[in-house]
């Protein structure tokens, strides 16, 4: 019967296990996010039961209200409205219609993503948005943008036109104390805005999908460092 021996050497067991360690870490991760994305799922399911939560003057903390429903009182602000370009509806290219509404009693704003409008033919005339006047109140869930995105130049805004939106970008640009989060309106307002949200998709799936991945990496690496450093004893 043929006897086998290992025979490691120092570097390469280095590297193989500098790998292995950083595969398991890189899928200990995904699977904690995977978590974290599920628990905002549950949160998200929950919403549509739970009462709106009131946004008042005092700055509230994304954490606390992000994938929850939630409710302001006040009038829009039109002249600090951006839009967000390349958005689809029906195969028609448009904007997303975001502009921030004047908390009633307050010096504060929050952000609310009015819904869908369609681009004119010419990319020079900006669609007309129909705004309300005086107090109304806005129901919708509350959205942290995201930060990944992917822009085609660095001028990522043109006036009025943005490529992405993040709390943060509109911070920087626009001179208003804002709520950290964007609301996107669910209640019904005679604007012709369409309101038709897609359901979350917060990628629970790719987040396990990924972890798999690294694992079986992981696994690629153990078994490709051991059948390099067995050797057959001679006979």
């Amino acid at each position: 019967m043929a006897r086998y021996r290992f025979d490691w050497s120092l570097w390469p067991t280095v590297a193989a296990v500098m790998g292995i360690a950083s595969t398991l870490a890189l899928a200990n991760w995904q699977l904690s996010r995977g978590h974290e994305k599920e628990s905002a799922a549950a949160r998200v399911a929950s919403a549509n039961r739970d009462a709106p939560i009131e946004l008042g003057g005092n700055e509230v903390k994304a954490d606390d209200v992000a994938w929850r429903r939630v409710e302001v009182r006040g009038t829009f602000a039109p002249h600090y409205m951006v839009l967000i370009d390349n958005r689809i509806f029906n195969g028609r290219v448009g904007y997303h219609v975001v502009m921030p509404i004047k908390i009633a009693g307050s010096e504060r704003y929050a952000l609310v993503n009015r819904g869908w409008i369609a681009a004119n033919a010419t990319r020079d005339a900006l669609p007309s948005v129909k705004t309300p006047d005086g107090v109304v109140r806005i129901t919708g869930l509350a959205m942290q943008p995201s930060r990944r995105y992917f822009e085609l130049s660095s001028n990522v805004t043109e006036g009025k036109v943005w490529q992405n939106l993040t709390v943060e970008r509109y911070r920087a640009a626009v001179p208003i104390a804002i709520q950290p989060v964007v609301i996107q309106q669910e209640s019904a307002l005679d604007d012709g805005l369409i309101r038709e949200w897609p359901a979350p998709d917060l990628g629970i799936e790719r987040h396990y999908g990924y972890a798999l991945q690294w694992l079986a990496l992981a696994v690629t690496i153990l078994v490709f460092y051991v059948v390099t450093h067995v050797r057959k004893d001679a006979r």
